[in-house]
């Protein structure tokens, strides 16, 4: 048989329900598995403690106990007290002086819910006693591949799980890749509750903008007649389009600077883009273009092998 529940607490007879619950959770914090995993004695100590309290941290367990209608191990007993109409640990024919005889109102509290609140939920009563100690709902877990503009400017994905649920994640804005985001009780189904989902982002490349370092870079396609003369063209960001001014005589690699159009750093703070512009010919060359090219090579005006 167990020992006395008030000594495997430590906590004498006459000790309020917030007095046996207090010294309950010291306890089982000290020896709870998951702050001392592989430690048998402690895991054993931990079960004798959580064993206790299931009898005395209960009003009606405990008023049962003390009146000797409960043994240590939480039975029945099959009968009466030991006194005359009274408890084992009241005065002989009267309703005893014990807690669980005189008029005080017990708080106690499932056993569950106060592992959950200590350890975040995760512990719950094994079903077939205090043998050991179940986990909450399962945590899932999952890949969901996002757009790099979606990763800067944040929105909203849908994502199927095994099971046939699907759900809306929100992505936030700036979202790296690999980060994971907790959807609470998103998960498998509990008694105490259901577990979490995590999702993990992982930002696919886009046709159109890559990283460079902390930098975002695009290839800008400037017609050769806007790159000799300057002009404006319009440009895409993940914002929407924009105008740009290509100054005269731009080349191929110019890049042009578009402020707080880029990724968004650590800080939560955007970064730029990057237009390098890549000078373009028409698809069909006209005997004008080719005019003035040939006039260009026989002038020797511009060599691009000199250059630098």
């Amino acid at each position: 048989m167990a020992r006395d529940p008030y000594q495997e607490l430590g906590v004498p007879r006459t000790a309020t329900s917030a007095e046996v619950r207090k010294a309950f959770h010291k306890l089982a914090k000290a020896n709870h598995p998951d702050t001392n995993p592989g430690n048998k004695p402690a895991e054993e100590r931990f079960k004798k403690v959580s064993a206790a309290f299931d009898i005395i941290g209960d009003a009606a367990k405990r008023k049962k106990f003390d009146a000797g209608e409960l043994d240590n191990d939480g039975r029945e007993t099959g009968g009466g007290g030991f006194g005359r109409g009274g408890g084992p640990w009241g005065a002989p024919g009267g309703g005893g002086a014990g807690p669980g005889s005189r008029a005080e109102t017990f708080e106690g509290g499932d056993l569950g819910d106060i592992l959950g609140e200590m350890f975040g939920g995760r512990a719950q009563r094994n079903p077939n006693g205090f043998g050991g100690f179940a986990q909450r709902g399962s945590d899932v877990r999952a890949k969901l591949e996002i757009d790099l503009v979606d990763a800067i400017r944040g929105g909203k994905q849908r994502i199927a799980f095994s099971d046939g649920r699907t759900i809306d994640v929100t992505i936030p804005k700036g979202a790296q890749d690999g980060q994971t985001l907790r959807l609470k009780g998103q998960g498998g189904p509990g008694r105490t509750g259901a577990g979490d989902a995590f999702i993990e982002l992982s930002i696919q490349p886009h046709p159109l903008y890559r990283r460079e370092g902390e930098d975002l870079v695009m290839d800008l396609p400037v017609a050769f007649y806007d790159a000799v003369l300057g002009g404006k063209v319009e440009a895409p960001t993940p914002d929407g389009p924009v105008t740009l001014t290509v100054p005269k005589a731009a080349n191929t690699g110019t890049r042009l600077r578009l402020k707080g159009r880029g990724l968004v750093d650590a800080q939560g703070k955007r970064r730029d883009l990057f237009a390098r512009i890549v000078v373009t010919l028409p698809d069909a060359v006209d005997a004008d273009l080719e005019a003035f090219a040939e006039r260009y090579r026989q002038d020797r005006a511009y060599t691009p092998r000199r250059r630098g």
